[in-house]
Order: structure tokens, then C-alpha cells, then sequence
């Protein structure tokens, strides 16, 4: 099945707990992440359990929106913490598979699961409402430069 999605945003951290900062375009390096990352630079909450699928998370705007529409909890895509917030990209079936953002290749190594840390960094109860819809880690297969409005899309 061939799909086509949209990059809208692009956030990065350089430590666990800051503040994510919006960018207008990232370098992905294949096998380490995206350039200033908290993940690339080996500084994020989690880079003592470190995983190839651990470079780059992505979450759908329509996440945020269903959120918002059905239980009134507003989670701004800069909140989420994932990295790459996308519109029409059906993240859970990409498990396991390759796909396109721009001119890079990501590889869908796990869903993401929500926690307890989001829910006490924003003093916010998303856990169970993000369960099964937190989002995707992916490892970079082929880096590049990536920028909000660029395709993702299935390789298939």
C-alpha cells in the first residue's frame, strides 16, 4: 500500500528535561540521530539504555488533534517531545518498515510507549491516553537534511 504524509514539525533538545526548540531544517545522520539531539550528543534521559531505534521519534498531528476533540487535553507538538510531528502518516503500521521523510530513510524499530515522565514534566495526564498512540522510534537508515512540508512516504 503506497501513502503519502507531510513533515510539519522539527524538535530537538541538546539534554534530557530542556525545553525542545522548533527547527527549519535538522541533519539526520544515519546510525546516530539528528544533529544537536539530546540522542545524538548522548544526553537524553534515556541514552543510558541506548538502541538504534532511539535516533528519531515521530508522532501524528492527528494525535494531538483526537486529543484535544476528544478529551479536551491540550498537547502542543513541541510538548510531545518527539522529535518529527507528521500529518497523514500511519506511524503503527510502520513497525518493522522502511519509509521517506524528504531524502532520508527511516526505519520504524518500535512504537514509542507513553510514561510517567512526560505526565510530571507537564503536569498533564497523557499516559493512558497516549497508550498505543505515542508515537514511532525510528533508526535513520540514509541521513540528509530534512525540512517542515517535506513527503514522508511509504517505499513500498
Amino acid at each position: 500500500m503506497y501513502w503519502t504524509g507531510r513533515l510539519d514539525h522539527i524538535h530537538i533538545c541538546a539534554k534530557g528535561s530542556q525545553d525542545m526548540a522548533e527547527l527549519k531544517e535538522a541533519n539526520l545522520v544515519a546510525g546516530k540521530g539528528i544533529e544537536g539531539d539530546r540522542y545524538f550528543l548522548g544526553t537524553g534521559t534515556y541514552s543510558d539504555k541506548p538502541a538504534p531505534d532511539r535516533q528519531v521519534t515521530l508522532i501524528e498531528s492527528e494525535t494531538l488533534e483526537a486529543l484535544a476533540r476528544d478529551h479536551n487535553m491540550e498537547l502542543t507538538p513541541v510538548e510531545s517531545r518527539r522529535n518529527l510531528t507528521v500529518t497523514g502518516v500511519p506511524l503503527n503500521h510502520l513497525v518493522g518498515k522502511r519509509f521517506r521523510v524528504g531524502e532520508v530513510v527511516l526505519y520504524g524499530g518500535r512504537l514509542n510507549t507513553p510514561c510517567q515522565y512526560l505526565d510530571d514534566l507537564l503536569g498533564k495526564k497523557l499516559f493512558k491516553l497516549l497508550l498505543n498512540r505515542s508515537g514511532l522510534n525510528c533508526e535513520i537508515v540514509e541521513g540528509g537534511v530534512i525540512r517542515p512540508g517535506d513527503t514522508v512516504s511509504s517505499m513500498e
